[in-house]
């Protein structure tokens, strides 16, 4: 599929929440109690949202998004022209909650070292409506026919990258070390999308994790 138009960039997450009110891991979005109180682009950036990652992006065509946001097709296109656009937009949507969450977790969980990324992804893993990366599952369902979402998994696999920096002390291994980690993370992500048990993968994580750090 070839994109229409360029792709936005994510923007910085959020700082973390400091009103005592933990972020929640980033889920499912639609309450369809609430759902006409959005406007018509919000309806329907977050149902393709839900669906696309709950279901897959493939499996989810254009006109169940259009019947179940509760837009005309014309108004549908009149805010995205084409499914590539709405793509892109989801996962600069995803990009932005899910930051929002890793960072404000990061800090409730103490905000240093191996047990507050641990303790952190603890939170979205045992999530019911866990259902793996967003961003990885895009790029393996799309490949490089959409590079907009490879540009995007890059960035959002950076910032993870970058966040998970901040818990490490300063060291020339610093960089590598958060290299390291944020390889693990994927991995336990990936582990837990497949098995449907996170304790394990946690368990692993914690392991190598404490022995990036030491090393």
């Amino acid at each position: 599929m070839s994109s229409s138009g360029p792709s936005p960039t994510p923007r910085s997450a959020p700082e973390p929440d400091r009103s005592g009110t933990a972020i929640t891991p980033p889920g499912l979005l639609v309450d369809p109690a609430t759902l006409d109180q959005l406007s018509a682009r919000d309806r329907i950036l977050h149902t393709a949202h839900d669906l696309f990652y709950r279901d897959g992006i493939r499996a989810t065509g254009i006109d169940r998004v259009i019947a179940e946001s509760r837009v005309t097709k014309v108004t549908f296109y009149r805010h995205f022209p084409s499914k590539n656009e709405l793509i892109v937009q989801y996962l600069a949507l995803r990009h932005e909650r899910w930051m929002g969450w890793f960072t404000d977790a990061l800090q409730r969980h103490g905000g240093q070292g191996v047990p507050a990324l641990v303790e952190s992804l603890r939170e979205w893993l045992a999530s019911p409506t866990f259902r793996g990366c967003a961003f990885l599952n895009s790029v393996s369902e799309m490949g490089t026919s959409l590079p907009e979402a490879v540009s995007l998994t890059a960035q959002h696999k950076d910032d993870m990258r970058e966040a998970i920096g901040t818990l490490l002390p300063a060291s020339p291994q610093r960089k590598r070390q958060a290299a390291a980690l944020a390889l693990a993370v994927d991995g336990a992500i990936v582990q837990t999308q497949f098995t449907g048990a996170s304790e394990e993968p946690l368990r692993q994580l914690k392991w190598l994790g404490e022995r990036v750090v030491s090393g």
